[in-house]
C-alpha cells in the first residue's frame, strides 16, 4: 500500500450566519490508505468540516475559507475551496466520496436501491446501462447485500444494510477519499462492528484514505491512525490514536474519555428492590405485525423501583416491548400486568384517567416534540389533557420540571429546533415526568448523543429515579451504558428474552448471544495497549 499525500487542509474556517464560527483554523495532511479520526462534541465543528471538504456548504450563507489542496498523480494540485462548481462535481464521487449519517434521509424512498447507485455511476462515468448494472452488483455483493436486492426500496432495508448502500454507492466509483459522518451512529454494536470492519477492509483492499467523524471515541479509536479532537470548532489535540487515548495530554481530550461507558467501571452502590414486589409483569407476551413476531412469548417481571435495562440487535424486539408495558402497542396474544391489573382490561375512561401512570420517552425527541410549540407548552400539555385550566400553575409547573432536569426557565420560551440534542431529550424527559409516572420507559433515549451528554442524562434519570420514586425500564444497544444505569439486564433476540442477569453480571453472561454482544463492542484499553 503506498503513502502518497492526497489530502491537505490548511487553516480550515467555517462561518454561518449569525456569525458562528464552526470551524476555526483547523489543519491535517491525509495519505493514501490513511485514517483520520475527527472526535469530539455536538457543535464542535465535526460535520461542518466534513461538509466542507466536499464543499457541500456552497448554496448556502455560510462562508468556508482555507485550503482544501486535494493532491493527484501527474496532475496539478487543485484546491477545492476555489474551484469552479463544475470542476468540483466531477471530482466528487471518483476523488472524493462522503457516507452520510442517515441512509433514510439520504437515499430517494421512490426508487430502488440499485437504481441509485447506478444512475450515480453513469453519471460520473458515462457507463451504459449494462455497464453500471454489473458494476452496481458487484459493489453491493462486495458491501454484503445480496446483489438480486438491487430491486428494493430503501425502507425494505434495516438500518445498518442501508448504511452499507450508502457505502457501496461511494464505492462503485473507487474514490481516493472516503469521508464518513458518524457512520454508526445509533446502530447496535454487532452491525456496528460489521460497518467498522468493512471500511477497514475497503481500505486495506483500494488504498483510499479515510475521514471518519464521530462522537464516539471507541469507534475512532478502533480503526484511525490518528485522531484530531475538536472543541467549539478548535482543534485542542491530535495524536497518534495509540498515544492520544492512552495518555491524553488536554484537559478536554482527559474529560473525554472519562466519559466513555466502560464494561469494567465500578457500579454505584444501591439497595436492590424487593424480588418479590412486581409492578409489570408480562406472561406469553406476543406481538406480529403480519407474518413478522416482533415478540415471540416473553415472560418478563420488572420490579417496583428497580431499572431495568433491555439489550439486544435492531430487530430484537426492544422497541416493541417498551411499547407494550406503556399500553402504545396492544398484544397478538399473552398479558401485561401492571400493579397486578391486565392492561387490556383499561379502556375508555380507565385507560384515559390511568394512562399518567404509564410514560415513555422516545428516542428522537425532535420528532416527538411539536416543532411549533414553545418548548414550556410541549411539557405542561399533559396536565391540559388530563385538566388542568390554570395557565399560570401549568407554565410554573412546567418550568420548575425543566429546571429540575437541567434547563433554564428561557428555555420554556424556545421552539425544539433551537435546542441542542441533549437539551431537547431533557426537555422530553420533563413532559414525561411531569403527571408522576410510576412506570417510564426509556426507548434509546442516549443513542444519538455524544459521550459527555450521554453520561449526563444517565446521571440525571439516575437521580430522577430516586427523587420521584420511578421505576424505569431502560431500553438501548449499547451496554456499558445499559449496565451504567440499570439493576438488572434483559437481553433479547429475533423476539426473544435469552437471558436476564443482574447488571454486576453482564461481563460474566451464561449466553452465547450476550457474549456475542459483548465481544462487539469496542474497547479503548485494547487501542492504547497497541
Amino acid at each position: 500500500m503506498t503513502h502518497d499525500l492526497v489530502l491537505r487542509v490548511e487553516d480550515l474556517r467555517v462561518t454561518h450566519p449569525g456569525p458562528v464560527t464552526a470551524l476555526d483554523g483547523l489543519s491535517f495532511e491525509l495519505a493514501a490508505g490513511q485514517v483520520l479520526g475527527l472526535v469530539g462534541e455536538s457543535g464542535s465543528g465535526k460535520s461542518a468540516a466534513a461538509l466542507a471538504l466536499l464543499g457541500l456548504h456552497r448554496g448556502t450563507r455560510t462562508r468556508v475559507e482555507g485550503g482544501i489542496l486535494l493532491h493527484r498523480a501527474d496532475r496539478p494540485v487543485l484546491d477545492l475551496n476555489q474551484a469552479g462548481d463544475a470542476e468540483l462535481r466531477t471530482v466528487r464521487g471518483p476523488e472524493l466520496a462522503m457516507v452520510f449519517q442517515e441512509p433514510l434521509t439520504s437515499l430517494d424512498p421512490y426508487r430502488r436501491v440499485g437504481a441509485q447507485i447506478a444512475a450515480a455511476y453513469r453519471l460520473h462515468t458515462g457507463a451504459s446501462r449494462a455497464e453500471a448494472r454489473q458494476r452496481t452488483a458487484e459493489v453491493l455483493d462486495r458491501v454484503g447485500i445480496d446483489p438480486k436486492r438491487a430491486r428494493d426500496y430503501p425502507h425494505q432495508f434495516s438500518g445498518g444494510m442501508r448504511q452499507r448502500v450508502l457505502i457501496a454507492m461511494a464505492l462503485a466509483l473507487r474514490p481516493r477519499v472516503l469521508v464518513a459522518d458518524e457512520p454508526t451512529t445509533a446502530l447496535d454494536v454487532t452491525v456496528q462492528a460489521q460497518i467498522l470492519r468493512l471500511l477497514d477492509e475497503l481500505r486495506q483492499e483500494t488504498g483510499m484514505a479515510l475521514v471518519l467523524v464521530s462522537h464516539d471515541v471507541g469507534v475512532v479509536g478502533g480503526l484511525a491512525d490518528e485522531v484530531v479532537v475538536l472543541r467549539q470548532g478548535r482543534a485542542v489535540e491530535r495524536g497518534a490514536t495509540a498515544r492520544l487515548l492512552g495518555r491524553p495530554e488536554h484537559p478536554y481530550t482527559q474529560a473525554l474519555l472519562r466519559a466513555v461507558p466502560r464494561l469494567d467501571a465500578p457500579l454505584p452502590e444501591r439497595q436492590a428492590p424487593a424480588a418479590d414486589d412486581v409492578l409489570v409483569e408480562t406472561a406469553g407476551l406476543r406481538v406480529d405485525f403480519g407474518s413478522v413476531q416482533a415478540l415471540r412469548g416473553v415472560d418478563l417481571t420488572v420490579r417496583r423501583g428497580e431499572t431495568l435495562g433491555v439489550v439486544g440487535e435492531s430487530g430484537s424486539g426492544k422497541s416493541t416491548l417498551g411499547r407494550a408495558l406503556v399500553r402504545l402497542q396492544d398484544p397478538t396474544s399473552g398479558t401485561v400486568r401492571f400493579d397486578g391489573q391486565d392492561l387490556a382490561s383499561w379502556r375508555g375512561r380507565e385507560l384515559r384517567r390511568r394512562r399518567h401512570e404509564l410514560q415513555m420517552v422516545f428516542q428522537d425527541p425532535t420528532s416527538s416534540l411539536n416543532p411549533r410549540r414553545l418548548i414550556g407548552d410541549s411539557v405542561a400539555e399533559p396536565l391540559r389533557v388530563h385538566g388542568g385550566r390554570d395557565e399560570a400553575k401549568l407554565r410554573a409547573e412546567a418550568v420548575a420540571l425543566l429546571e429540575r432536569v437541567g434547563l433554564d426557565a428561557a428555555h420554556a420560551d424556545r421552539y425544539p429546533h433551537e435546542l441542542s440534542g441533549g437539551q431537547r431529550q431533557r426537555a422530553a424527559i420533563a413532559r414525561a415526568l411531569i403527571l408522576r409516572p410510576k412506570l417510564v420507559v426509556c426507548d434509546e433515549p442516549v443513542s444519538a448523543l455524544d459521550v459527555t451528554t450521554q453520561a449526563q442524562v444517565v446521571s440525571l434519570l439516575r437521580e430522577l429515579r430516586e427523587e420521584f420514586e420511578l421505576t424505569l425500564v431502560f431500553i438501548a444497544h449499547d451496554l456499558a451504558v445499559v449496565r451504567s444505569v440499570s439493576d438488572r439486564v434483559a437481553v433479547m433476540r429475533k423476539g426473544e428474552v435469552v437471558e436476564t442477569l443482574a447488571a454486576a453480571e453482564l461481563t460474566r453472561p451464561q449466553h452465547e448471544y450476550t457474549r456475542a454482544l459483548l465481544d462487539a463492542v469496542p474497547r479503548l484499553d485494547a487501542v492504547t495497549a497497541g
